[in-house]
């Protein structure tokens, strides 16, 4: 059994090398730096409190992917449930700015509009590279609705992106080329 300390060196080395991918990731699910900051280090704090059972899984990283995308679907439905808490009893929702001259901010702005599972099916199947399989398992769902939600969420971002290539320094860049 490993001492205590040898348990939080392994976790230390673990964060940092880690800690860049999980950000990546965080930042592709929310858009936003100072909330995928916030996100990447909540991970941190429970891979943290359960690394004897995340240090002694296979792949720790497919793990630490698997809390994140855990832990940002379940922040964005505690949101959702205040916002629409707060816009029963009269409160304002703030528009949303998606006029955006720069063809990343325009994509980032079109995943925000997906909503938070169907985003973290995009950003992990097809930023992350994950096999669909993959997708399923770490969103408890099947294959199948993985397959459907991709689908569906690709044509929403061709038809948000359609005018994107306007905005483009290159016109050999096209935004159809998302997810082909």
């Amino acid at each position: 059994m490993p001492s205590p300390l040898g348990s939080d060196v392994g976790f230390e080395e673990f964060a940092r090398s880690a800690q860049t991918r999980l950000y990546r990731t965080a930042y592709l699910l929310c858009g936003d730096a100072e909330t995928a900051r916030d996100l990447t280090q909540t991970t941190l704090a429970k891979l943290f409190q359960h690394w004897r059972r995340a240090g002694a899984a296979e792949h720790p990283h497919a793990y630490a992917k698997t809390v994140l995308t855990r832990t940002f679907l379940a922040e964005r439905r505690r949101r959702l449930r205040d916002l629409l808490a707060f816009t029963r009893t009269g409160g304002l929702v703030p528009a949303r700015n998606t006029e955006q001259p720069d063809l990343r901010v325009t994509l980032l702005a079109a995943l925000a509009e997906l909503p938070p599972r169907a985003r973290a099916m995009v950003v992990l199947r097809y930023w992350e590279d994950l096999s669909v399989e993959t997708v399923a398992s770490l969103m408890r769902c099947s294959e199948a609705t993985v397959k459907s939600q991709c689908s569906r969420s690709l044509a929403r971002l061709r038809d948000r992106l359609g005018e994107a290539h306007l905005y483009t320094a290159d016109p050999h860049l096209h935004p159809y080329a998302i997810g082909s």
